[in-house]
């Protein structure tokens, strides 16, 4: 199984366009060792030549021309069989409007991520232009979903899901129901080889079942979000908790990493990193407690066969 991760950073990437934090001063200035990342998304696949899109960000026209397994290799082609959407979060759906140039797409959502996105959206008329041009097919968590291109050809990869324990984005407060399948974790399977990859980039905490998903697995990519649970109290940047918010807190010892210190993984990535973030800063503490834990931080560009 072939990955990329396109993307690595939280809504807003790195630096934020509106902050002026010691990590986004720093990265701006060349006065912190870290690394600018775009919005979290990821790029799998079992040849390497038909890819599954984890997520659509808002920079993925960027993120698809960085890397050349997503170039069309004719005058209207791609090599993006489908895309996964893990929550209706802005920084999750927003790319799936910047793919509208008339190419059949198809999209694996929970239906409520499905609905928030459609219904009351005139923006997503823009990809409904010619029938079929997208397909959306549900996620549930009642089993392996056998992932396929638009056309319905398979791409060698199954997909189980299980509810990650979030809040609803902001715009869709009120608006859709409450669906546990709002948020997902994800295991994705290569069918020839068996080889799996958890993908976990949003939830409040590790439940049972999204244990499940990552125990055993060739990799593990996890909501790496913040530090501390009032890592933005503390820098005067906001009022909400991580946890509120929807992302469980990595340090600590309620932490994920402690919490999954015996995780059964043979790789560990944090993906999905707030600007305030110490693990951003090569230089830190969190980066050095993380690495002595067996955990790797993704950055854009990051690749691994498994």
């Amino acid at each position: 199984m072939h990955v990329r991760v396109l993307g690595s950073a939280a809504g807003g990437g790195f630096p934020q366009w509106n902050c002026a934090c010691r990590l986004c001063r720093g990265v701006r200035e060349g006065t912190v060792r870290a690394t600018p990342r775009t919005q979290e998304s990821t790029a799998v696949s079992a040849d390497g030549q038909r890819w599954v899109l984890l997520n659509a960000s808002p920079e993925i026209r960027g993120q698809i021309e960085a890397f050349p397994g997503l170039h069309p290799k004719a005058p209207r082609h791609t090599p993006i069989g489908a895309i996964v959407l893990t929550n209706g979060d802005l920084d999750h759906v927003l790319g799936l409007l910047s793919l509208r140039e008339s190419q059949p797409l198809a999209v694996y959502a929970a239906p409520t991520v499905r609905q928030g996105f459609t219904e009351g959206n005139s923006f997503a008329r823009t990809l409904a232009r010619f029938p079929g041009q997208v397909t959306w097919r549900d996620i549930t968590d009642e089993g392996e979903i056998a992932l396929a291109d638009p056309e319905g050809a398979p791409l060698g990869i199954t997909l189980r899901a299980a509810p990650a324990p979030s809040r609803p984005p902001p715009h869709l407060k009120g608006h859709v129901a409450d669906d546990p399948l709002e948020s997902i974790g994800i295991a994705l399977t290569e069918a020839a080889t068996g080889r799996r990859m958890a993908y976990i980039p949003g939830t409040a905490a590790i439940t049972p079942p999204l244990r499940a998903l990552m125990d055993g697995a060739d990799a593990v990519f996890l909501d790496g979000t913040c530090w501390t649970d009032d890592e933005l109290i503390t820098q005067r940047l906001g009022t909400a908790t991580s946890t509120s918010m929807g992302h469980v807190p990595v340090g600590g010892p309620t932490g994920s990493i402690a919490t999954l210190a015996g995780l059964d993984a043979k790789r560990r990535v944090l993906i999905h990193l707030n600007n305030t973030n110490p693990l951003l800063d090569e230089d830190s503490e969190a980066r050095r407690t993380a690495r002595d834990a067996g955990w790797d931080v993704a950055h854009d560009g990051m690749e691994m066969v498994l």
